[in-house]
């Protein structure tokens, strides 16, 4: 095994975290930020990259934190190891409510491909890097641009979801479409695309956006109820001016009135 065999539990039904136990000498890696709390005899560390052992030396380094640039994340990464003589524990937090999903790499065929802002945490010798994608529909309007994240390895990998998640196992061939939002993530051998919603008044007045991401099997895939960017774009339209945002609506302030929200 090449990433560091943690034990872990999951608390929390809408706000969970993640508490990981840790041998003397194991590790842990961490998003900066998504520390929740840890026991004193635990090093906190920061590096450069994704915290893999294969990137060993200056310009492995480099290239493993400009990766990490690309897909929007921070420079660093933080290391936690215990350096006690017993087992120790360090948690970490979701940074918005969901569920957290933990992920067995060895059991997923070492890989999976994922947004960029979903991970949280991984066993240390898990590689965080980036997945181009090289169809110009995914790259242009898959809601996540040209670049994804992918998690590699044999160890466990914990990425967070906004909302309840799904998990879909699709057999070879089938196909489901899924907002993009709406996508956490998928094996290696999922087919990933983008399909533009048929139909003008469908497309425009539908409240759904103009594309679907579709996925084709054989493979597993995780999707979100509360994708991040929904819950903020609510958030925002209620504290705007009117505080109603018109979701394939062509009311407009004649809606807020019938409503009974006149303000």
């Amino acid at each position: 095994m090449n990433a560091h065999e943690i034990d872990y539990r999951v608390y929390g039904e809408e706000m969970q975290y993640v508490e990981i136990e840790l041998d003397p000498q194991e590790s842990v890696i961490a998003e900066a930020g998504a520390l929740m709390m840890m026991a004193a005899s635990i090093r906190m560390d920061t590096i450069f990259g994704d915290g893999s052992d294969s990137g060993k030396g200056f310009m492995g380094k480099l290239f493993g934190a400009g990766k990490r640039l690309l897909t929007g994340e921070s420079l660093f990464m933080t290391v936690f190891t215990n350096e006690g003589q017993g087992k120790q524990h360090v948690s970490f937090a979701a940074p918005y409510p969901g569920k957290i999903i933990p992920m067995d790499l060895s059991e997923l065929g070492g890989k999976i491909v994922c947004q960029k802002d979903s991970f949280l945490c991984a066993a240390k010798g898990v590689s965080v890097g980036i997945e181009l994608q090289r169809k110009l529909g995914v790259g242009f309007f898959g809601g996540e641009g040209f670049i994804m994240q992918k998690v590699e390895g044999d160890g466990l990998a914990f990425l967070h979801t906004g909302g309840t998640v799904c998990e879909r196992v699709l057999q070879p061939g089938e196909m489901i479409r899924v907002d993009t939002g709406c996508l956490v993530g998928f094996t290696k051998d999922v087919e990933y695309d983008i399909e533009f919603v048929k139909g003008i008044k469908t497309a425009f007045f539908g409240g759904e956006g103009l594309f679907f991401a579709t996925l084709r099997g054989p493979g597993k895939v995780w999707i979100q109820s509360l994708p991040f960017s929904r819950m903020a774009d609510r958030i925002l339209s209620a504290a705007g001016p009117g505080g109603r945002k018109e979701e394939g609506s062509i009311l407009g302030g004649l809606g807020n009135f019938l409503d009974g929200d006149n303000r």
